[in-house]
C-alpha cells in the first residue's frame, strides 16, 4: 500500500500533469503501477527515472534499505506494468537488467542522479536496475486493428524470447544451463499477456460474434480448442522456468519451437477468419 506521503505525491502528480513540488520538485518523476505478487491488487508508486533510448530506467533503491522495495517484487511476478509520465499513461514491460548490463545502466543512472550511489553505499544488496519498455497503443480505429496490434506484439515478443534464449545458450562452453532473469521476465510477460488475450476472446469476443454469425460456430470452437492447446504448452514452458537453474537447453528449445509453430499458425488462422468480421467495429468501443 502506498504511504500517505506517496498518496499525496500521486494526487499532486495527476492533478498537475506530472509536476510536483517538495523533494521531487524539478526532478524526473513517473508513477509505476504494479500488480501485487501475492494479493493481485494494483499498487502505484512514485519513482524517479532516467531515460535510456526509447526506454526508461528505474532503480529499486528503497533509500538504501536492506530489502528490495515491494514494487520490485511485484514486477518479478507480473512484468506487465502501467506507467504515468506527465499527462501520458501507457503499458510497459518491466525487465530487470543483469550482470554487466546492470552495472553499465547503473553508472548511467548515477551520472544523472548521483544520489543513487549514496543509496548503494548504504546497503550490501545490489540495487536492481529495471528497464521499462513502453508498449504505447497506436491509436487503431477498429477492433480488427486492435486484434492485429496485439498479435503483432505477441509475435515480436516471441521472436525476442527466442533470440535471447539462443544468445544465452550460445554464450560459451562451461556455462550452467540456466535461463537469465531477463529471459524469464519476458517469457512470463508474454505468457500472461497471451493468457489474458485468449481468455477475453473465449469469454467475450467469441460468444458475442457467434450470436451474429451462427454459421461460424465450428470456427469459434476450433479457435477455442487451439487456445487450450497453447495454454497447455504455456504450462509446460512455465514448469521449465520454475527451476531455471536446472533448465535443459534442448528441451527448452523444443518446447519454445513447438509453442512458436502452434501459436503462429493459430494467429494466422484467427486473423484470416476474424479480421474481415471486425473491420467495421470501432475501437475503443463507444461509451453507453
Amino acid at each position: 500500500m502506498p504511504t500517505s506521503f506517496d498518496q499525496s505525491v500521486i494526487a499532486e502528480f495527476r492533478a498537475n500533469q506530472g509536476k510536483v513540488g517538495g523533494p521531487f520538485a524539478g526532478g524526473d518523476l513517473l508513477l509505476l503501477t504494479t500488480t501485487g505478487a501475492k494479493s493481485g491488487k494494483e499498487t502505484t508508486t512514485p519513482l524517479g527515472y532516467v531515460r535510456h533510448g526509447g526506454s526508461l530506467l528505474v532503480v529499486g533503491s528503497n533509500l538504501g534499505a536492506a530489502r528490495h522495495p515491494g514494487w520490485y517484487h511485484n514486477l518479478l511476478a507480473h512484468p506487465s506494468v502501467r506507467v504515468e509520465l506527465g499527462a501520458e499513461t501507457f503499458e510497459a514491460l518491466a525487465i530487470p537488467a543483469e550482470g554487466a548490463q546492470r552495472d553499465v545502466l547503473f553508472e548511467q543512472v548515477v551520472q544523472v542522479s548521483p544520489g543513487y550511489a549514496d543509496y548503494q553505499a548504504r546497503t550490501s544488496r545490489v540495487l536492481p536496475v529495471v528497464v521499462l519498455e513502453p508498449a504505447r497503443p497506436g491509436g487503431v480505429p477498429t477492433l480488427a486493428g486492435k486484434l492485429l496490434e496485439v498479435h503483432t506484439w505477441l509475435r515480436g515478443q516471441l521472436r525476442q524470447v527466442t533470440a535471447e534464449v539462443e544468445a544465452h545458450f550460445a554464450a560459451g562452453p562451461g556455462q550452467p544451463p540456466s535461463l537469465g532473469l531477463q529471459i524469464r521476465q519476458r517469457c512470463l510477460a508474454f505468457c500472461q499477456t497471451l493468457e489474458f488475450h485468449h481468455t477475453g476472446e473465449d469469454e467475450h469476443v467469441f460468444p458475442g460474434m457467434a450470436s451474429h454469425h451462427p454459421h461460424l460456430a465450428g470456427t469459434f470452437d476450433r479457435l477455442a480448442a487451439e487456445h487450450r492447446t497453447i495454454a497447455r504448452i504455456q504450462g509446460e514452458l512455465a514448469a521449465l522456468l520454475a527451476d531455471i537453474s536446472a533448465a535443459d537447453p534442448r528441451r527448452f528449445r523444443a518446447e519454445l519451437d513447438r509453442m512458436s509453430a502452434e501459436l503462429t499458425a493459430h494467429l494466422d488462422h484467427e486473423e484470416a477468419v476474424l479480421l474481415p468480421l471486425l473491420a467495421g467495429i470501432p475501437w475503443p468501443p463507444a461509451r453507453p
